[in-house]
């Protein structure tokens, strides 16, 4: 079946260039594993589920769409571990990444309100591609060398990460991926095909309470690669009666958002965004949406009784 993707040249950068490869979250606030080992509520005795679907640039044919999964659970007071993974599909299977990992973080208490943690994932990554039938306007798509043959390829990874935190703000620095990768090897006449570029996750975010109702929550996100522009998220969230949240972010260049979430009940919480592009893409899509569950399992089954999760 022939496949028409308008944004042909996103592959191109992708492929092609030193870019941002990783995809981007605009709830990453609550979506902290997916890119940081160390992350950790360090909530005893509950095990913390989240999933997160993000897709990207909606109208456009082939769009990016992200599914994220993860659960982590504390083992005692200085060891927290759990599993992430990340599916990233562009072009309706055109390319397909997957990341799965086990993580583990380390928690080392530095005073009676101040903790840090350091994390390592491990687990593997593995991409494919399938360009059979792409067809541009000006004629077969496989008549270019880089998109001449498919690939699909699995190896090992790791990443790492460093997350200090206190009852209500958080720093966080990681690696999701530290071995860079060329998922297609060399071949004539095309060589160092495809590099999968370091991206580094400097993250933070604080809690101000207000009054006794109400709290305002600002955070940040910034993506630093190789080669590629600086990303910065910056993110302002009111939380009211801890049940109800709505907010604002504004990725530089990119996109302004509106969040919103709800705690449905006291261990479920759903999360909503809609991203509005504000480059030149904005005349091909009409935006980005998210959606984010998040629930608390109590392992031990005495009742769920914590405050909601601020970060």
């Amino acid at each position: 079946m022939k496949k028409i993707i308008l944004l042909v040249f996103f592959f191109l950068s992708i492929l092609k260039a030193s870019a941002q490869q990783d995809p981007h979250f605009t709830q990453y606030m609550t979506n902290m594993s997916a890119v940081n080992p160390a992350y950790v509520t360090n909530t005893p005795s509950i095990l913390n589920l989240g999933s997160l679907y993000r897709y990207q640039w909606s109208g456009i044919k082939g769009a990016p769409k992200t599914l994220t999964l993860f659960a982590h659970t504390p083992i005692n007071e200085k060891i927290e571990t759990g599993f992430s993974l990340i599916s990233d599909d562009i072009g309706d299977g055109a390319k397909k990444e997957t990341n799965f990992f086990a993580d583990f973080a380390y928690i080392l208490q530095l005073n009676e309100k101040q903790k840090i943690s350091f994390g390592l994932k491990a687990g593997f990554s593995s991409i494919s591609t399938n360009f059979n039938g792409f067809q541009l306007n000006s004629g077969n798509i496989s008549t270019d060398d880089a998109f001449s043959q498919n690939t699909n390829e699995t190896v090992p990874n790791i990443g790492v990460g460093g997350y200090y935190f206190t009852d209500n703000y958080y720093v966080g620095i990681s690696i999701p991926n530290l071995l860079s990768a060329e998922h297609i090897k060399s071949r004539a006449p095309i060589n160092s095909f495809g590099p999968q570029e370091i991206h580094t996750y400097f993250t933070g975010g604080y809690v101000f309470d207000i009054d006794e109702n109400f709290k305002f929550k600002p955070a940040f996100m910034s993506i630093f690669v190789k080669g590629a522009p600086v990303s910065v998220d910056l993110t302002a969230n009111v939380l009211y009666n801890e049940k109800f949240e709505l907010g604002a972010a504004y990725r530089f260049g990119d996109s302004v958002s509106i969040l919103m979430n709800v705690n449905v009940t006291p261990s479920l919480r759903i999360g909503y965004s809609y991203d509005y592009t504000t480059s030149n893409l904005s005349q091909f899509n009409s935006g980005s949406h998210e959606i984010v569950l998040l629930y608390n399992l109590d392992l031990l089954g005495k009742g769920y009784d914590k405050s909601p999760r601020f970060f």
